[in-house]
């Protein structure tokens, strides 16, 4: 069959979205459904694993069940599945990969287990069926993968090529947001509500610290955060109300001068064509705005509604090893803990 043809069901379950997505030619969403746990899980300010597994199990024969129809395709029609193998939850991991595992030895399909990473950087190949196709990345490019559990600046000469540059030595961008959000009695998630309150907010009433690092393009927000919380101590202890909404841009601020300072660094030191912005955190305003209002660049930032976790990114990776030929076994194990490296 001609790489052209392949139509990828892709399954994702890595954290809280029960996804699935039929996409085509690596590019064309077909279809895309997503279970989301956002709403449950708030209770907590966080992710609770086990509840988050118990959901995907009880989502995950529905949500790939619509995908098929609103593809109108049956599972004999695929040419391939993909589902995300790593980085994640384990028990959250494991639902999805069954389900795909099922499905492969049902239809007699070839199955890939796709890095959740891997999947950020193809959302930006990634259009609407019925829409105008989006310019494809040009290579050699640089991505910033920017997320609640990853910040990281990768190199690619070429598809499944990856070269880490850099990435947080603690928290990660989202994560920021997220313990900053408690600080300022935020709702979970931290990024959207910090990005509300910091609308109305002066991103230069605080002057928040950027880290400075011996690896040029590693990122640190311990800092930031940790002046965050001593500002709002100093403020309460003083009897003094938050202002909440300067604090919030000024965080903001902080966090995405890091970010879009090192990722243009990156690009200028390594030649680059283009540079990638993708993961949770690049649904961020601020962020996409920063990138878009520099001119040397071509940014490619996918739409919003493939920031966040979903699965036609993984069908989209899955794509580019199945094209090769590549495909894995049924017995392989997920990996919770799986760094980015290139295609064997």
């Amino acid at each position: 069959m001609k790489a052209a043809q392949l139509r990828v069901l892709g399954v994702e379950s890595s954290c809280d979205e029960t996804a699935a997505a039929v996409v085509a030619d690596g590019r064309e969403i077909l279809s895309s459904v997503i279970a989301s746990q956002v709403d449950l899980h708030a209770q907590f300010g966080g992710v609770y694993p086990e509840i988050a597994s118990r959901e995907h199990v009880k989502a995950v024969y529905a949500t790939v069940n619509e995908a098929l129809q609103q593809a109108h395709l049956e599972l004999s029609d695929l040419d391939g599945i993909a589902v995300t193998r790593g980085p994640g939850l384990a028990g959250s991991l494991v639902v999805g990969a069954n389900m795909a595992k099922a499905l492969a030895m049902a239809a007699d399909k070839p199955i890939v287990g796709v890095n959740h990473l891997e999947g950020h950087i193809y959302s930006s190949w990634l259009y609407a069926s019925g829409s105008a196709p989006t310019p494809e990345p040009k290579f050699p490019l640089v991505a910033l993968l920017v997320s609640g559990g990853h910040t990281e600046l990768i190199l690619m000469r070429e598809h499944l090529a990856y070269q880490r540059l850099g990435g947080t030595v603690d928290d990660a961008a989202g994560e920021a947001f997220d313990k900053v959000a408690r600080l300022l009695e935020l709702p979970y998630p931290g990024g959207p509500s910090i990005q509300k309150a910091a609308q109305d907010g002066n991103p230069r009433a605080f002057n928040f610290p950027k880290a400075r690092l011996s690896e040029p393009f590693n990122f640190s927000f311990s800092g930031v955060k940790t002046a965050v919380l001593r500002t709002v101590q100093d403020l309460r202890a003083q009897g003094k109300s938050l202002p909440t909404a300067d604090l919030a841009a000024s965080f903001q601020a902080a966090v995405v001068s890091a970010l879009y300072e090192k990722t243009i660094s990156a690009a200028q030191e390594f030649d680059a064509k283009e540079i990638i912005v993708a993961g949770g955190v690049s649904a961020n305003k601020a962020l996409r705005e920063a990138f878009r209002a520099q001119t040397h660049f071509k940014v490619h930032i996918p739409h919003i509604s493939l920031c966040t976790d979903n699965a036609a990114m993984i069908a989209a990776a899955g794509y580019q090893h199945l094209a090769r030929g590549e495909q894995d076994a049924l017995d392989f194990d997920v990996l919770p803990t799986w760094y980015l490296t290139p295609a064997a």
